[in-house]
């Protein structure tokens, strides 16, 4: 186990580069579905909005810093689950939601407003629960990790990409209807299968280790799932906006997360292979919760 502190996965510079670029193409073609409206949309209704980001971006973070108080995990592994727990939800929560019957509206909004706010929330987190845990400091300090690169590398990934979608949807409607599919569908296959070629390299240490996170990652998302539902609750929302909350609050950009890794951390044994296993993990349950969700109607 302790080799998960020292190894590095083998990942090239090119790899790397790949990696950013398909990460952008999958968050440009998730903004095909956004418009301007969904960011006005919270004038009028803003509650619901704000206690979904308090879960992603603070209830999330504080239930995994207690999380890895308790069960005291690797350091490589600790700080990639604080990692995980500071990237903006992820890109199949609209999806995910829309099968759960819940407030998809609610969830686009989500979407949007947590990807403009990773840019200054996602390095700020890192660096503060990272640095309160002294394992993980230790990892910190020793990659001398810089806040302002990480925002700028989250701001080419994701930002510029959600500006030029949602403009092309203002400006081309019709052109952006008639991408949004094929383009959603083709840059989350593509996504998928350049995870598992850059894996392969490295697929015998990732078999060796990934069994030693699985339980780990299974609870940690549990919480994410937990804690989005709770508070959602405790501020009284409908239930139909408490499945959009509960989702995004549990599916984690992952791919932001390996791109952190291996630009940041080196590719970190301990780190890589807890962000890659809840980028399958993730989706498994979320989908088997909208399954169970989509059982019953959600009121509004």
């Amino acid at each position: 186990m302790q080799d998960l502190d020292t190894i590095m996965l083998n990942f090239s510079p090119a790899s790397l580069m790949a990696l950013n670029a398909i990460l952008a193409v999958v968050m440009f073609s998730i903004a095909l579905d956004l418009r301007v409206d969904d960011f006005r949309r919270v004038l009028v209704a803003p509650k619901a909005l704000i206690v979904g980001l308090v879960s992603q971006f603070l209830l999330l973070p504080a239930l995994t810093f207690l999380l890895v108080l308790v069960t005291t995990p690797r350091p490589s592994i600790a700080l990639g689950l604080i990692l995980v727990a500071a990237c903006p939800g992820g890109n199949i929560s609209n999806f995910i939601t829309h099968r759960a019957g819940g407030n998809a509206a609610l969830s686009v909004s989500m979407t949007a407003f947590a990807t403009v706010g990773a840019v200054l929330l996602t390095p700020l987190n890192i660096a503060f629960w990272g640095g309160l845990y002294a394992p993980t400091r230790a990892v910190l300090q020793a990659t001398a990790i810089d806040p302002v690169q990480v925002a700028i590398t989250v701001t080419l990934m994701l930002l510029l990409p959600l500006a030029l979608g949602i403009a092309l949807n203002a400006r081309k409607p019709a052109l952006a209807g008639r991408l949004r599919k094929p383009m959603q569908l083709a840059s989350m296959g593509i996504f998928v299968a350049f995870i598992v070629l850059a894996l392969a390299a490295n697929w015998g240490f990732f078999l060796q280790f990934a069994w030693f996170v699985a339980g780990l990652v299974v609870l940690h998302n549990a919480l994410a799932l937990a804690g989005g539902f709770s508070l959602a609750s405790l501020a009284r929302l409908s239930p139909y906006d408490r499945r959009a909350i509960t989702i995004e609050t549990g599916i984690q950009n992952s791919g932001l997360g390996l791109v952190l890794i291996f630009g940041f951390f080196g590719g970190l044994g301990g780190m890589a292979v807890v962000a890659a296993f809840w980028g399958i993990w993730h989706a498994i349950s979320g989908i088997a919760l909208a399954s169970l969700f989509n059982r019953t109607e959600a009121q509004r």
